[in-house]
């Protein structure tokens, strides 16, 4: 046995733990949960089938309501990637002696908790929040904007201010592998601040904007307890799916839902994926 044979012999070993981790918990749940989305209900009793009446009710009942969330996640995504991208750009080209600290600020603010965020955002835009109060004690209105909460707005500020710490943490570290003295060179090079950033930084930024907007799109798609606290009467998807394995027990139909729903996110992944890398071209 050569010793390429046993280099990948040797990995192989090293990787079957991990693999049939990966295999027992992701790949099986994911597969089994796959096949109940064409299994039907009989009086809360779930039967194996065959059928396509539950991506048909999806379709019918439920299709345009996962447009919004698409949207509205989308939305929310490319907010918070370029709050995201600012921010870190600003720690690492403009204030690199902060850089640290406002590092740390942004992990500080991943630690608050997901729930005090929410009702953070829900004491402000309420009645007698903070942004109402301030404009009826200014003589700018007569009596609170109800609009501010229990609105898209809401749940899309809410749920940026959750995930912009996860659109910064890996754009500054593609950052730190782009060396000053590079920057330095395309100025020297007659290379404007603008030019600077499309042609160099972006470009090879470009895979970490791509998982910031994932990790940003990914976590506004498949949240529920944010449109019910502040949302309103305006729902998303994931607000529907809930129930469905809960009170109502259909967990074919909520399968069919979740399947459809990342269906149309892998396709948006893919999207910005795809339009990032024909803007961004090195």
């Amino acid at each position: 046995m050569t010793s390429n044979e046993n280099t990948i012999k040797g990995t192989a070993l090293l990787l079957a733990p991990a693999a049939l981790v990966f295999v027992a918990i992701f790949a099986v749940p994911f597969l089994l949960f796959f096949a109940i989305s064409f299994w039907e209900l009989d009086l809360y009793d779930i039967k194996p089938a065959f059928k396509f009446g539950n991506y048909a009710e999806v379709k019918d009942k439920y299709l345009g309501i996962t447009a919004f969330t698409i949207v509205l996640s989308a939305l929310v995504g490319v907010l918070t990637t370029a709050i995201g991208f600012l921010y870190a750009y600003v720690a690492r080209f403009k204030l690199p002696k902060l850089a640290d600290p406002m590092l740390f600020l942004a992990l500080l603010t991943m630690f608050g908790g997901y729930l005090m965020k929410v009702y953070s955002w829900k004491t402000i835009l309420g009645n007698e929040g903070v942004i109402n109060t301030a404009l009826v004690g200014a003589g700018l209105i007569n009596k609170p904007i109800s609009a501010f909460l229990y609105s898209p707005g809401a749940v899309a500020i809410t749920l940026l201010h959750f995930a912009v710490p996860f659109a910064i943490l890996p754009i500054f570290a593609a950052m730190r592998g782009i060396r000053d003295i590079e920057v330095e060179a395309a100025r020297d090079l007659g290379a404007s601040g603008l030019q600077q950033l499309t042609t160099l930084i972006l470009p090879r930024c470009r895979m970490a904007v791509v998982i910031a907007f994932t990790l940003a799109f990914l976590i506004t798609v498949g949240d529920y307890v944010t449109p019910l606290l502040v949302g309103g009467k305006q729902q998303m998807l994931g607000n529907f799916i809930a129930p469905q394995f809960g009170s109502l027990f259909n967990w074919p139909l909520g399968a069919a839902m979740s399947f459809v729903l990342l269906f149309f996110s892998v396709i948006t992944i893919l999207l910005f994926e795809r339009l990032t890398a024909w803007w961004l071209k090195p």
